[in-house]
């Protein structure tokens, strides 16, 4: 089955945005792997904590199927980080799937991975702004697929969000 990475905050990750479809991709029986910016323990905004099993630089999107960003307060720092940014950069190029959820999808934004894609994010007018200033078509959806790119707009779209992802991942 597929490998999986998803990218959470070190802190801030919103809990239920790794979880939820993380499981349900887990469900699938797809392996799924969980880096942060660096590998010290990463805490969500409701109290989780979890051990990244790597930090972004670590990654290679070489070994991965897909690539999902975790939104949550502290996701804005994914975004300015290049080692994230190249990650999503190189795994697009390669055509691998990309998700990113709430506040996430400024990351793949700002990657250059959104430019001409159906995208959505948490209805925050900065976050829309980010999503059109780099070329995404913002749709005021819950969850908007757009070839490899699935992106979601907060923690009620979780469940879908993994959903449209295990879909992805069977083509």
């Amino acid at each position: 089955m597929a490998k999986i990475l998803m990218i959470v905050a070190q802190n801030g990750f919103r809990d239920e945005e790794l979880f939820v479809p993380r499981e349900v991709l887990e469900k699938e029986g797809h392996n799924v792997r969980v880096a942060s910016l660096t590998r010290a323990k990463a805490t969500g905004v409701k109290g989780a904590t979890i051990q990244p099993d790597m930090a972004a630089y670590e990654a290679n999107p070489e070994f991965f199927d897909a690539i999902v960003v975790v939104g949550g307060p502290g996701s804005p720092a994914l975004a300015e980080n290049e080692d994230v940014l190249r990650l999503l950069r190189d795994a697009a190029e390669k055509g691998r799937v990309i998700g990113a959820i709430c506040i996430g999808p400024i990351a793949p934004a700002k990657a250059g991975v959104l430019a001409g894609k159906k995208a959505t994010v948490f209805p925050d007018r900065k976050a829309i702004s980010v999503l059109r200033e780099n070329g995404a078509i913002y749709k005021a959806e819950p969850v908007v697929v757009d070839g490899n790119v699935v992106t979601a707009d907060g923690p009620a779209s979780a469940g879908l969000f993994g959903v449209e992802l295990a879909k992805l991942l069977k083509r």
